[in-house]
């Protein structure tokens, strides 16, 4: 058979944090942003249950053409934009929305030939300071792209560095403001942790919000707060099983560098899963981990293909138990993606794209049918 090691996306729970997202803006379309092949859950996996969304928001030419290729034929807005000016003929073709940045963009516009006017978002930098227009030339940038035969119709947009903390939103968002007002078109604001954390706050409404790590079961500000909290649930889960135990006495060690010194006899599980299926390697022992739906612990060093387990609270566990990395167990518990990456000093996010090719997607159905 096959490594045992497989991930799982969970339709129902993408649908539901749709929904919970959109809960938030009531009165605003919404962007589901699918960038990095949809955070790592795959484009194709979770279009179906995104159909609910207003439009797609991604970064990658090719990732565009599959969903138009999946049938979509609402909004797909490229967040950065164009990087060469050849790119604005798919942008004609495909009919796909595009961020303007920068010079060099309105520069590749004013040299692309078409009969079809551009559908624009006009970046400001409102202190991410990564892409955008300064708010003093914001307008002037306005002007020339509205002078261009080839844009059709200009929109604006910002993006929050700090909406996930005490910082908040309020000052970008009146920078924001100030430097559009009276500018006709529609604005675009608001990611997860904006949405979330500020829903009450009529200061980010916006005709357009973009929601990222939210529909993918992660909590934009963890730990301050959990997916609990926010009504989440986790869409993607990374299950393997355990392939060899051991009986470790006190006083001896386990896996490289002898990283971990049992203070008792105990037994250890060894899971067929390790930093080559994208599991981080810098999760040091006590990293969480379910063994046959128990919560238990890692113990020493992850190595390529294996990590090792605690088996003191799962007695009944052996060679071929289930195990969770993170997500739901096929027995419904849950860990949260979120606490793993704190124990690996990263965030969700990294964990969901860093999963390699090797590890196999296996749909709600097909698992079930298998355990």
């Amino acid at each position: 058979m096959p490594r045992p090691i497989h991930a799982f996306v969970h339709p129902a729970a993408l649908r539901q944090n749709l929904e919970r997202v959109r809960q938030a803006a009531p009165n605003s379309r919404l962007w589901a942003v699918v960038k990095a092949n949809a955070y790592g859950h795959g484009i194709e996996r979770v279009f179906d249950s995104f159909r609910a969304a207003d439009g797609f928001a991604l970064l990658d030419l090719e990732e565009a053409k599959r969903l138009r290729a999946l049938g979509w034929r609402g909004p797909v807005l490229l967040l950065e934009g164009v990087f060469e000016t050849r790119d604005l003929e798919l942008c004609s073709s495909l009919d796909l929305w595009h961020v303007v940045h920068c010079d060099d963009q309105i520069e590749m516009l004013s040299r692309h030939k078409t009969q079809v006017g551009h559908r624009i978002f006009l970046k400001m930098n409102s202190g991410m300071n990564r892409l955008g227009f300064p708010a003093l030339r914001l307008r002037s940038a306005w002007a020339r792209l509205n002078q261009l035969p080839q844009v059709d119709e200009i929109s604006f947009m910002t993006h929050f560095s700090d909406a996930d903390g005490s910082k908040g939103v309020a000052a970008q968002m009146a920078q924001f403001e100030l430097a559009t007002q009276d500018l006709p078109g529609e604005r675009s604001t608001s990611n997860s942790a904006a949405l979330l954390r500020h829903a009450s706050d009529n200061a980010v409404a916006a005709d357009w919000v973009r929601p990222g790590i939210a529909l993918y079961g992660s909590s934009p500000d963890f730990p301050e707060h959990d997916i609990a909290h926010w009504g989440l649930q986790p869409t993607l889960s990374l299950r393997s099983q355990i392939i060899g135990v051991q009986d470790v006495q006190a006083g001896e060690t386990v896996g490289y560098g002898s990283a971990f010194k049992a203070e008792h006899a105990m037994r250890v599980g060894v899971v067929a899963c390790g930093y080559a299926d994208g599991y981080p390697r810098h999760c040091p022992t006590g990293t969480p981990i379910l063994v046959d739906g128990v919560r238990t612990r890692t113990l020493g060093r992850v190595s390529m293909d294996m990590l090792a387990v605690d088996l003191t609270p799962c007695s009944n566990a052996g060679f071929g138990t289930e195990v969770t990395m993170w997500g739901v167990s096929s027995k419904g518990t849950a860990l949260p993606i979120d606490e793993v990456a704190q124990a690996a000093g990263t965030v969700g996010y990294e964990l969901m794209c860093a999963l390699s090719s090797r590890v196999k997607f296996v749909d709600d159905q097909t698992a079930n049918q298998a355990e």
